[in-house]
């Protein structure tokens, strides 16, 4: 490592201002940071809030992902060794299959994602920030396995470009970018990603996978909880969809991976408890109330299995708490929480194109976070000055 040091500083001279490399510095610089701490120092008085950074509060989330990630190399490779008749397919042996699936999709992403990154920051001679290292590794995890490639350079260039450039880049984001970008597919492509079914990955071409109904739009059709199956036909319990082993989007099954998350981010203090708090409990009020006055068998879908099914757990800790796109003040994190919960049950349960509901209830609220701080700080202020004349 130190002979590695050494050659990186040999050759900074060149990148740095009057090199005769000086425009490709942001490359330089992503390196150098990606590898080693930066060596800049405070030339002024330095105000320390705290030991993060951007760059370890990335590789934070980044490692509150590794179960996720595991559980979609495993549970991806298990879907197809099944579907091709392997009756108890081993754990290294589905790992593999997964990982043919898996790690096309993450490194068109980070080609495509990161090419556009670095023109961004070459053209407007900033560093390249460290948020996209987050962005290319959520973005494969909520797509399924069998998504052609062009697709997946396709969405993820919409998702960086519209969803935070055009608006400053990393830290000015209104939009949360792998959502930005999975949305994006939706809507060009709802054929294929309409999230009312599922394709378990087949290496002779995802058009000759095999195809059936999501657990939400079994629901939706009046399947039972207790009778819902996988393509393959077999029974799938309520365990099956919270350890992970159901078919869907490759980092959205395992409900059991994502809480292993949510408790890592939560105790580095990354992640925000009450956002996480307050979208179960506004999916768990909102399903009771259906459940109350249920008049079809959608609204009668007990809040256990919206936490287990779709995408719900999974965009509860990873794409709800998105510091950027979220809300930021302590009550506004309670507000936007719930409304995200309570807006997945009602799209779920009235929208059958469209059953998955998390993805678009998350992406509505990212839009309205602004609106909500501003009020809450409004409104403190408003408090403030009524203390202030009462004394």
């Amino acid at each position: 490592m130190k002979f590695l040091r050494k050659q990186l500083d040999k050759i900074a001279p060149n990148f740095e201002k009057g090199g005769k490399l000086e425009k490709w510095y942001p490359l330089y610089e992503a390196a150098d940071s990606f590898m080693y701490t930066p060596g800049h120092s405070s030339k002024a008085g330095a105000h320390v809030r705290d030991g993060i950074d951007m760059k370890r509060l990335m590789m934070t989330v980044v490692i509150a992902l590794i179960p996720a990630t595991l559980m979609a190399f495993w549970n991806t490779g298990l879907q197809e060794l099944r579907a091709i008749g392997t009756d108890t397919p081993g754990m290294i042996e589905s790992i593999l299959a997964g990982a043919w699936h898996f790690l096309p999709v993450y490194i068109t992403t980070l080609a495509v994602g990161g090419l556009i990154e670095a023109i961004f920051a070459i053209v407007r001679k900033h560093e390249i920030n460290e948020g996209f290292l987050v962005t290319s590794l959520l973005f494969p995890l909520i797509l399924p396995p069998d998504i052609p490639l062009w697709q997946v350079g396709l969405g993820i260039a919409f998702g960086v470009l519209v969803g935070k450039e055009i608006f400053g880049g990393t830290g000015f984001n209104v939009l949360n970018p792998a959502l930005t970008g999975r949305i994006f597919l939706f809507f060009a492509y709802p054929g294929q990603i309409s999230g009312d079914n599922v394709w378990i990955a087949n290496r002779e071409g995802w058009t000759d996978g095999v195809s059936g109904t999501t657990a939400l739009a079994q629901f939706y059709n009046g399947v039972a909880p207790e009778a819902l199956t996988a393509p393959t036909g077999e029974v799938l319990t309520w365990w099956d969809y919270f350890i992970g082993w159901a078919p869907g989007s490759m980092g959205e099954t395992s409900t059991l991976a994502c809480l292993i998350g949510a408790a890592f981010l939560i105790l580095s203090k990354v992640g925000s408890w009450r956002i996480m708090l307050s979208m179960f409990l506004g999916m768990v009020l909102t399903t009771l109330l259906f459940n109350a006055v249920a008049v079809n068998d959608y609204m009668r879908v007990g809040w256990q299995w919206h936490l287990v099914t779709g995408g719900f757990t999974f965009g509860m800790v990873f794409m709800a708490t998105d510091p950027v796109s979220a809300a930021s003040t302590n009550t506004g994190r309670w507000i936007y929480g719930f409304m995200i919960g309570a807006l997945t049950v009602l799209v779920r349960v009235f929208n059958p194109a469209y059953p998955e509901g998390v993805m678009l209830a998350i992406i509505f609220m990212n839009v309205f976070a602004p609106t909500i701080d501003y009020y809450v700080v409004k409104a403190n202020i408003k408090r403030r000055e009524q203390r202030l004349e009462l004394q």
